[in-house]
């Protein structure tokens, strides 16, 4: 295995276009738990480095650690990744976040056809527009998936699902579902009615309660962004308006608060059904 000491190595450029979002064709996974779920989902990756720690009393006190790498560094190295190892100071510029991971690769990112997500009988599609906040997307498209929602579109201003911040808070769930990302929010909801979907706005007030809107149908619900919610003119023309009852003074939830109430009302409707 190479080690890598320099951190002028074209290498750690390549990482830190990534984790800045200027490499669109590629994602930065950082941490044994994206890696290992990136080759699990059959994920491509180009390249991976890992930790070297010579260090005999730190390796020892994070053996566990050590030992869940190395296993996965070899399903690297057999997949034909090239794994490289980095001294601690490249690895510190290699990773994105405070404390460095003992393993970041670089992967392709997914292509996925829209067509996937309505794919079945009843499609459940999660739309978030203008979800700025990355990790709030993350843990969005992860709700997504927990509760079985068909697929995820990222809209308007959102925040990347690809880039690593969001990648962390879904904790790989975005390499899993179907995800998608759309310049306007009209595109998403075009392609969801094109698809035979119902067009459900999220609405902190003056929609019908959760609890009595039909969620059986194929449906796609519009998630607003933190602060000023979904656009009035989607809200207008949207098929139907969804509202959590919410106890006073509480005006808005969160938006994967909220979309994880609505998720898990479609699943528990759907599995009555």
């Amino acid at each position: 295995m190479r080690r890598i000491t320099s951190r002028q190595n074209p290498l750690v450029g390549r990482y830190r276009a990534a984790a800045r979002g200027r490499a669109d064709d590629l994602l930065l996974l950082d941490g044994a738990h994206l890696v290992a779920d990136a080759l699990d989902a059959g994920v491509h990756l180009r390249e991976a480095a890992v930790a070297d720690v010579a260090d005999v009393a730190e390796a020892a006190a994070n053996a566990a650690r050590r030992a869940e790498i190395h296993a996965l560094a070899a399903r690297l190295t057999e997949a034909g990744v090239d794994v490289v190892a980095a001294s601690a100071a490249v690895m510190d510029a290699l990773s994105p976040v405070r404390s460095a991971s003992g393993i970041v690769a670089l992967a392709d990112r997914p292509s996925l056809d829209a067509g996937r997500m309505y794919g079945g009988g009843a499609p459940f599609v999660i739309v978030a527009v203008d979800v700025q906040d990355p990790g709030n997307l993350g843990a969005i498209v992860r709700v997504a998936e927990a509760g079985g929602a068909t697929g995820l579109v990222a809209a308007g201003r959102s925040a990347d699902p690809f880039g690593w911040k969001a990648l962390r808070g879904s904790m790989g769930s975005a390499l899993r579902i179907p995800v998608v990302v759309r310049e306007h929010a009209d595109q998403a909801v075009a392609d969801a009615r094109r698809h035979g979907c119902r067009i459900v706005a999220a609405v902190p007030r003056g929609g019908r309660s959760l609890f009595d809107i039909d969620l059986t149908l194929p449906a796609a619900v519009l998630i607003g962004g933190e602060g000023p919610g979904l656009p009035a003119a989607l809200v207008d023309a949207a098929d139907d308006r969804v509202t959590i009852p919410m106890q006073s003074p509480v005006e808005s939830l969160n938006a994967a608060v909220t979309t994880a109430l609505i998720v898990y009302e479609a699943r528990r409707q759907r599995a009555a059904t």
